[in-house]
């Protein structure tokens, strides 16, 4: 599993709020390009986000499952992106203080040809991309903390 850890100048609640707002995971999640749903009653266990993901006119649609939620501490998401496949995604909220938090991002390929693909070359860019979606969740939970 590729894990990487951000500290965010934002309050638990705050990081949180990002992660329990499906409608802006487009924004911060490398590789999704649009958000085309959200279900009612996001992030409880059993909600879906649908998007797509990579660039038109080679963008796929699917759609992202939540298997476990604790509200301002986990988020446990079952990605899928077939035909390439499927990952687990865990999302770690520690808050640090009143006003920074620890971000783990954890996600394993589960299914499909990813899968199968490991090499060291695969896992440093998912780590790098994954790094990038913690900078842009970071720069969303901040900017709410400190709106310029």
């Amino acid at each position: 599993m590729a894990i990487v850890e951000r500290v965010v100048e934002a309050p638990v609640e705050q990081v949180w709020a990002v992660l329990a707002d499906g409608w802006t995971y487009s924004d911060w999640v490398v590789g999704t390009a649009h958000m085309r749903n959200v279900d009612d009653g996001w992030p409880r266990v059993g909600a879906r986000l649908h998007h797509r993901a990579g660039p038109w006119p080679f963008s796929l649609e699917d759609s992202s499952l939540v298997l476990a939620c604790e509200p301002e501490r986990k988020l446990v998401l079952r990605v899928k992106l077939w035909p390439a496949g499927e990952a687990v995604v865990v999302f770690t909220l520690e808050p640090i203080d009143a006003d920074t938090t620890r971000v783990l991002l954890g996600e394993d390929f589960t299914a499909g040809p990813l899968r199968w693909l490991r090499n060291k070359l695969n896992d440093l860019v998912l780590h790098m991309r994954n790094e990038e979606t913690l900078d842009r969740l970071s720069d969303i939970a901040r900017r709410q903390k400190n709106p310029d």
